[in-house]
């Protein structure tokens, strides 16, 4: 375990039945009230995938937002949001998909990303990977290529990595 796993994991806060019975919430604001702790996890990122050919960063709703824009400003690359239905004014693309407790949707502006471009989509944790794949296929729907994931947590008993195939995984704390 490396050291920023292990202070990652005493800073993350379990929230029991939480959205529903029976989930086991893993909370991160107390790691967005740590300006280091934020730091590192972007620098983390950023170290990881330098040099890899990522054009854009695209972060899912809403907690990959906090982590996403951190570190393509720290890339200096573009921020693309993957919203909810509703919350994006322009012509877009939207993917369904199952989570673990229900249904979602997602939703990309129809121009958010060029066709050839290298996309690294980012969330705060990866469970039953539906979110992860569905954002992937609005990725691919316009004609750009998702070259990775980065995860802050990994839920590994819940096999999301095995939903996302080849894609290269990042993640750094692994439940």
């Amino acid at each position: 375990m490396s050291d920023l796993e292990s202070r990652l994991k005493a800073t993350l806060r379990d929230v029991p039945d939480f959205p529903k019975p029976g989930i086991l919430f893993k909370d991160i604001t107390p790691v967005l009230s740590s300006a280091r702790l934020m730091g590192e996890v972007t620098e983390h990122f950023a170290s990881s995938w330098r040099g890899k050919g990522v054009d854009a960063i695209v972060g899912m709703e809403s907690r990959g937002f906090l982590f996403g824009m951190p570190l393509a400003m720290a890339m200096g690359v573009p921020f693309v949001p993957a919203r909810k239905p509703g919350k994006l004014p322009y012509h877009k693309v939207s993917e369904s998909y199952a989570l673990e407790y229900g249904e979602a949707t997602l939703e990309l502006h129809i121009d958010a990303l060029q066709p050839g471009q290298n996309a690294l989509v980012i969330d705060d944790l990866i469970a039953t990977g539906g979110t992860a794949l569905a954002t992937a296929k609005l990725v691919e729907r316009l004609g750009a290529r998702v070259c990775g994931f980065a995860f802050v947590i990994e839920l590994g008993f819940l096999d999301g990595r095995k939903v996302l195939g080849n894609y290269a995984v990042d993640s750094i704390v692994r439940y």
